[in-house]
């Protein structure tokens, strides 16, 4: 697998949550810097075979601006 992709969201009580495309892999953490290194150990220990684990992780960050009308 040459790269893996995370869906990165704002959670509503602060911090962060990433959840990988085509994979059952969830972390978060408290912010982006947090969350690159948590990305991190979550696919090392999804993928514990070094030669199946992707070379690169994407994050997708998606923000909402949400207003009244």
């Amino acid at each position: 697998m040459p790269e893996i992709v995370f869906i990165v969201e704002e959670d509503a009580d602060g911090g962060f949550t990433a959840r990988a495309v085509g994979e059952g892999i969830f972390t978060e953490a408290d912010d982006l810097v947090e969350l690159r290194e948590a990305v991190r150990d979550a696919v090392r220990c999804h993928f514990p075979n070094e030669e199946e684990r992707p070379r690169v992780i994407r994050l997708h960050r998606v923000h909402e601006d949400v207003f009244a009308a």
